[in-house]
């Protein structure tokens, strides 16, 4: 029998983990700092630990299911491998040139990132097809294997290959992967008609490049993970969630990195929307710091907001536009902030500044004491006294007071002539306003009302924060969950074995060709059951979900439809693109531009009611904590020891291992059923 699941999240400072007991939902939590060198090192040590913690048997373990940043560290961080491009005769430059759109149209200076491709590695090769898919010139074998040689003698690793208009028509794209099997065996290929064969050629090329740049990479850290749980006694599958909060095989996942760059916030996401749903509420802000940055995501009735569109490796701070655009299946997010470990800084004019850089777990914040000398969030959230410098990750790690506020006085405090207190209490309101303000923003771009959903704050910093920007939007409830620092690992176990493909259908909606659609999206349906059959599951759920426009707009507006004929497409279309933007276009045509059809399995359930019991006293002191004008006597409360029914009242700091709520005066809270603290605000 394996009763017992494991979910590991690596995030940039901390990697975390979740150990669930199927048969009577049990949960027991871990957490140690990353190995950014070497990830699998922290994951397996940590896994080993909890195991040996808890008394369980590595044979007893049914699977390990696994999120990580490591794509999205790789892009940012440049550690792919030499990647070469091989595009359509005259279209080398697409990667670098993009499109028309800047993301700031009046900066002389305007920065992007730098192609992950220098222009040596990418080559045009004759051939062409027209808009419609057919062949307009064909291949020119010759001049292709001479290409592809230029790029393996120039070192390229891996080949990004992307012809245009392929998406409709992969003919040529397939044939010039097997000449370069024939002319260079060992490159890694990757082909945007089988990645992502969507319409925006820009979008497309980076996808693949990407993709490309980071599957080697993604396939050697797969590698050695596995052969270090095999070692370990885990027999059992690996699973990845993927960044639309689904979770394949590991398999499935070495061949389609790029779709786990949003990996560990996913989880994130699926975590926040069973606490939710264990606390009766079903439109919910999920607010999930950890400690690089700040994420928020929106989930209405249940569900979380999805998207086709992300971007990846900004270099303008969070500006939209400044990086690299992905198509790719998201749950749609935004970074909306630092995190606990970025460094915070006083700029030109004198105005602080947190992150985007951080101190991650090496050399980590000041207050670790291994080797960080710059002043981060944990710094300032330590001078405060919202964290104890003796209990933190329950006592494993002792946090250095001097060094902080050395840290905070000498690079905040002096150049504004503040107090290192004043210095702190300037970096947190500064964090917490700019993240208030980002939400804000992204739920007005949504047509939503901020101030109608309930927050559910996660990652080690999150609940530290919570509070504080609840009442900045005006929000009337917040349901801090126990082990929010891991939350994101406790998300993977309650996400679904799913798979969501993609492909192209540019038509007018009047001439569509239904029966051309009919064998597009059953081909679409066999293939993601194919791929989910091999995680085991056989009972599946198909969503689909079309991308339409009205004729002549540049931007898409995706629709789920439950029916093919052209009216209920048109409906659907219109129903969506009226809660969007308030009106509809009434006479004009309507066309399709693609579909995505999602293949998903049984959702798990997990119940996470607790029952009362008695015991001892959650009160274990009191503590000086800077609220506003100054420091105050905060109750601190064991988080371990409430139980459902339990009030608490602010100022109250409320800790446990992996995250510390600070609860604000005349904010109360009660414990429910499922040990959530459910803060209201007076």
């Amino acid at each position: 029998m394996q009763p017992w699941q494991i979910g590991v999240d690596i995030g940039g400072t901390f990697t975390d983990f979740v150990l669930l007991d199927a048969r009577d939902g049990r949960l027991f939590n871990g957490k140690v700092l990353t190995t950014p060198h070497a990830p699998e090192q922290a994951v397996l040590s940590g896994i080993r630990d909890l195991l040996a913690q808890h008394g369980v048997a590595p044979a007893e373990v049914r699977h390990v299911i696994h999120g990580t940043t490591l794509v999205a560290n790789a892009l940012i961080e440049r550690r792919g491998v030499p990647t070469g491009f091989l595009t359509t005769e005259g279209f080398r430059d697409v990667p670098e040139i993009g499109t028309e759109l800047r993301h700031d149209t009046y900066d002389l200076f305007m920065r992007r990132p730098d192609p992950l491709v220098p222009r040596r590695l990418r080559l045009g090769v004759p051939e062409r097809l027209r808009a419609d898919g057919q062949v307009l010139t064909p291949l020119d074998e010759e001049a292709a294997r001479t290409q592809i040689r230029a790029l393996r003698d120039g070192g390229a690793q891996a080949l990004a290959i992307c012809l245009l208009h392929a998406f409709l028509n992969p003919v040529h794209e397939r044939r010039l992967a097997e000449i370069a099997r024939q002319e260079a065996p060992g490159l890694t290929l990757c082909l945007s008609s089988d990645l992502v064969p969507e319409i925006g050629e820009y979008e497309r090329g980076t996808t693949t490049i990407c993709n490309a740049y980071v599957q080697p990479v993604f396939e050697g850290y797969l590698a050695r993970l596995g052969d270090g749980l095999r070692g370990a006694g885990l027999t059992g599958p690996l699973f990845l969630m993927l960044s639309d909060g689904g979770t394949v095989r590991e398999d499935v996942a070495a061949r389609h990195p790029i779709r786990l760059v949003q990996s560990g916030p996913a989880g994130g996401v699926q975590a926040a929307r069973v606490i939710g749903e264990s606390a009766a509420a079903s439109d919910i802000l999920c607010f999930d710091m950890g400690g690089t940055t700040a994420k928020a995501a929106l989930i209405d009735g249940g569900q979380p907001q999805r998207s086709l569109d992300f971007e990846v490796s900004r270099v303008d701070g969070f500006r939209k536009g400044s990086g690299f655009p992905l198509k790719v299946p998201v749950i749609e997010m935004i970074e909306i902030g630092a995190g606990g470990g970025s460094i915070a800084r006083v700029d030109r004019l004198g105005l602080i500044r947190v992150g985007p850089d951080s101190a991650s777990s090496d050399p980590g914040p000041a207050c670790y004491g291994i080797g960080g000398t710059l002043p981060t969030v944990t710094d300032a959230d330590l001078l405060l006294g919202y964290l104890a410098p003796d209990s933190f990750l329950g006592g494993d790690m002792t946090l250095d007071v001097s060094a902080a506020e050395r840290a905070m006085a000498r690079n905040i405090g002096e150049p504004l002539g503040l107090s290192a207190l004043e210095a702190a209490w300037a970096v947190h309101e500064t964090v917490n306003q700019s993240m208030a303000q980002a939400a804000a923003v992204h739920a007005l771009e949504k047509a939503r009302r901020i101030e109608g959903y309930t927050m559910v704050p996660i990652g080690g910093a999150g609940p530290v924060h919570a509070c504080a920007i609840a009442m900045k939007l005006g929000l009337k409830r917040l349901v801090s969950p126990p082990g929010a620092g891991v939350a994101s690992a406790f998300g993977f176990l309650a996400a679904p074995i799913s798979f969501a493909l993609l492909r192209a259908m540019v038509a007018p909606l009047a001439t569509l060709d239904l029966d051309a659609l009919y064998r597009m999206l059953a081909e679409l349906e066999a293939e993601g059951r194919a791929m989910v059959a091999e995680a085991g599951v056989t009972q599946v759920t198909i969503r689909r979900i079309a991308a339409m426009r009205y004729a002549g707009q540049g931007y898409q507006v995706e629709a789920e439809v439950t029916s093919l004929d052209r009216d209920a497409l048109r409906a659907a279309f219109e129903a969506e693109y009226r809660r969007l933007y308030g009106r509809v276009e009434a006479g004009l045509p309507v066309e399709t531009v693609g579909w995505r059809v999602i293949v998903a399995g049984p959702t798990p359930k997990l119940d996470l009611a607790r029952p009362g019991e008695g015991g001892k006293t959650s009160l274990k002191g009191r503590r000086r904590a800077w609220f506003g004008t100054g420091f105050v006597e905060a109750a601190v409360h064991d988080r371990t020891a409430l139980r459902p029914g339990d009030t608490l009242a602010g100022p109250a700091l409320v800790e446990e291992r992996e995250s510390t709520l600070v609860l604000p005066p005349g904010a109360r809270a009660r414990v429910d059923t499922a040990l959530n603290l459910v803060v209201e605000f007076g």
